[in-house]
């Protein structure tokens, strides 16, 4: 295989990629905002809010690995489209979902269309993310990912924008609610028109051809490839099982601090709290901007443990200063965020070899963690606060004491664990 690609092959299928890295990002900044609008709608507890989150991504861990097999068999193209219907199917789900507002038949059935739709995010997911990752060198491929996470972060910070020009977080009525749903569901399916008339080229990893290294005549890489091409199953690459564990962690504690801005912003009592959902996909886009120019001096790695120290200063923040000061610190968490995805993920997948796509799967299956963090802290606030009277300021900053481990692992992973089985062929 020729390890030099063109990128300039693949400068449009990118772009499409990135306005796919928009959808996605746009259907989960939604999903955030439905937290505080289904609690007040529905009069429901904290801990039953977060059950929207819950629904969109238990289905990564349900469907991730059968959307591996799926790309395997069909290609990344189709696997797109399909991916992209789906997740118009769960926008247009919503539109009964509002409807049935009188009732908890309605926040029962918004969980099923957060879950249709959580299915085609993690197709799409499937495809997009080792796409970006293969096609081009694998030591770039969090700069890559950084191009794409300004798209869908960007995304993610004008989805509630965009859905609050429909429904008022502070006093959520649905009445409108099929506007906005009908036009994201229509937008996504021109997009999936779009993708079936362009060339997409389809890509393997190095070594993903079991025959195209010759073991006498391989580099270093490639011997780590020839080695993971001798291999049984994907189960037997602890790097890439210690990697998915730091994806849960990171997409965890990535959903929670947009999933919560708004919350913590009521509690503390500031003016226009839906606003503060903003912060951290700000802190997010400048991340990525400055990541760009970061990694062109700074290996990935190295660049995955500075923003790993950072998050865990900004956590420490966040717990330890006065409520209105700390709520700021969730900008700087959304900062250090923006190069952890395309950084663990390279480091996931580098030197499977065959298993490319199946590991590809099983890291999507790990963005469960977006599903298992923000249902953990919404519990504990119920369990913390004092009974009879709302959450404060103070028990959400005990709360996020649950950044603090995770950000533990993710450095570990960065130092040690992506190293870990790693053995060269011969």
């Amino acid at each position: 295989m020729d390890k030099k690609r063109n990128n300039s092959n693949y400068l449009l299928p990118l772009l499409i990629i990135a306005v796919a890295f928009f959808i996605i990002g746009f259907g989960v900044g939604i999903n955030g905002i439905m937290v505080p609008i289904l609690e007040g709608a529905f009069s429901l507890s904290k801990g039953m809010s977060y059950l929207v989150l819950t629904a969109t991504f238990s289905a990564f861990l349900i469907f991730g690995r059968p959307s591996g097999m799926l790309i395997q068999k069909i290609g990344y193209k189709k696997a797109m489209i399909i991916a992209l219907i789906i997740m118009a199917l769960g926008m247009l789900l919503f539109i009964p979902s509002a409807r049935m507002s009188d009732s908890m038949a309605g926040f029962y059935m918004f969980l099923v269309a957060s879950f249709v739709g959580g299915i085609g995010n993690t197709l799409l997911q499937a495809t997009v993310n080792p796409y970006v990752t293969i096609c081009g060198p694998i030591e770039k491929a969090a700069q890559r990912m950084c191009f794409m996470g300004i798209m869908n972060k960007s995304a993610w910070y004008l989805g509630p924008i965009f859905l609050s020009l429909f429904i008022d977080v502070t006093n959520p009525v649905l009445d409108l609610a099929h506007i906005p749903f009908g036009l994201a569901a229509a937008v996504i399916v021109l997009l999936a028109i779009l993708i079936h008339f362009v060339h997409l080229p389809e890509v393997k990893a190095e070594g993903e051809d079991e025959d195209e290294l010759d073991e006498a005549n391989a580099d270093t890489r490639d011997s780590f490839v020839i080695a993971a091409n001798k291999k049984k199953s994907v189960w037997q690459f602890p790097h890439l099982i210690l990697g998915a564990i730091a994806l849960f962690v990171y997409v965890g504690v990535e959903t929670l601090p947009m999933a919560s801005a708004i919350d913590f912003a009521n509690a503390i009592g500031l003016d226009n709290p839906a606003h503060y959902s903003g912060i951290v996909s700000i802190g997010l886009v400048i991340g990525y901007i400055v990541s760009i120019f970061l990694l062109q001096v700074m290996r990935q790695k190295q660049a995955l443990i500075l923003f790993t120290f950072i998050a865990i200063a900004a956590s420490l923040c966040l717990i330890y200063l006065p409520a209105q000061q700390a709520i700021y610190s969730l900008a700087v968490l959304g900062f250090t965020h923006s190069l952890m995805w395309g950084a663990i993920w390279a480091l996931a997948i580098d030197k499977l070899g065959k298993f490319t796509k199946a590991g590809s799967s099983i890291l999507v299956m790990a963005i469960v963690g977006g599903a298992i963090f923000p249902l953990i802290f919404g519990f504990i606030l119920d369990a913390i606060k004092t009974p009879g009277m709302a959450i404060t300021a103070e028990n959400f900053q005990t709360g996020y004491w649950l950044f603090v481990p995770g950000y533990l692992y993710i450095l570990f992973y960065a130092t040690l664990g992506h190293k870990i089985g790693l053995k060269k062929a011969g």
